[in-house]
């Protein structure tokens, strides 16, 4: 069998499908368009003025091409799966779609934020780990996967909480909650990652608990820098009601969670004493979480979000 997955992989989370598929005995390729680069300065300098000037996004245009390009090399595939599907234009998602027997699209954004309404007809199955949007549209609902391995971490965490995000005005929130715990006398650490990391002296997010940083952290130190506090915090973008990664990260290296998605306790593996759903003014956010161990979940429950049987669910192997 032969399956590709096309997407702009910025935290890497994509490329685990393709090496589980590998697994499988799948003859599996990613096709990150995130990883397109300007050939040359004078490249990225007329793809510059062609925004400014002539509101025409060159670098786009060249990451559609170059998945028609890949995909010419690589031939015809039984599946091929799209994260995320707005990105990309329709008439390019036409010319894809004659590469495969089956198009999938896997929706891990609500169409509140990424609207991708008008191109739903062109997918045979599509995915969506947000349930308002699978109800509303009759989509296939599913969770983001656990990819991590089964692990307890050993060492003695630093930090009572950390967090580590992109930038956007979750920042507000997360203001709030690094003073509730400084209240409490709690410690935690925290990582701000992106371009737009500037706008924080606009904004006067100016905290000693934070550090922004346009350098994009390793996939492969993400566990690492979890296994540094005791609670791990998950905040949600605007308009979300899916689960994000970090929920995954916790079951897999059993740290309990905070987070602010009421979401979370309608999935059976939410338990109160791993899972503390914050209030809006915080005012149930205490010491005593913290206090307590993390509590083992079943190995059925356990497995049912795993990227294996994320793979399986989504690929019908």
């Amino acid at each position: 069998m032969r399956i590709c997955v096309i997407s702009f992989d910025f935290w890497n989370y994509d490329a685990h499908i393709v090496d589980e598929l590998r697994k499988k005995g799948v003859d599996a390729h990613h096709i990150n368009i995130g990883a397109y680069r300007h050939r040359n300065f004078p490249a990225r300098l007329k793809n510059t003025f062609s925004k400014i000037i002539l509101q025409r996004n060159l670098k786009n245009e060249m990451r559609q091409k170059m998945i028609l390009d890949e995909l010419g090399k690589l031939g015809k595939q039984d599946q091929i799966l799209v994260i995320n599907p707005e990105l990309i234009e329709r008439r390019y998602h036409e010319e894809i779609k004659k590469f495969t027997n089956k198009y999938i699209a896997y929706l891990y954004d609500s169409l509140a934020r990424c609207p991708a309404d008008h191109l739903v007809d062109l997918f045979d199955e599509i995915f969506s780990f947000d349930k308002n949007d699978a109800q509303r549209h009759h989509f296939k609902l599913i969770t983001n996967y656990n990819y991590l391995s089964e692990i307890k971490i050993q060492e003695k965490a630093i930090y009572d909480l950390v967090y580590l995000a992109s930038f956007d005005n979750r920042i507000f929130l997360l203001s709030k909650i690094i003073k509730k715990l400084q209240d409490l006398k709690l410690s935690c650490h925290v990582v701000i990652v992106g371009k737009k990391t500037w706008k924080k002296n606009l904004n006067l997010q100016i905290n000693p608990s934070i550090t922004y940083t346009r350098k994009r952290i390793k996939h492969s130190e993400i566990p690492g820098y979890y296994s540094k506090g005791r609670v791990l915090l998950d905040l949600t973008r605007d308009n979300q009601t899916g689960l994000s990664f970090r929920i995954f990260e916790s079951m897999a290296l059993k740290k309990k969670i905070i987070t602010n998605n009421p979401t979370v306790k309608d999935y059976d593996f939410y338990n109160s004493e791993n899972i503390l759903i914050i209030d809006e003014d915080l005012s149930n956010f205490s010491t005593a979480f913290f206090e307590t161990p993390y509590q083992d979940l079943p190995p059925d429950i356990y497995r049912k979000y795993t990227l294996e049987n994320w793979v399986e669910t989504v690929f019908n192997l």
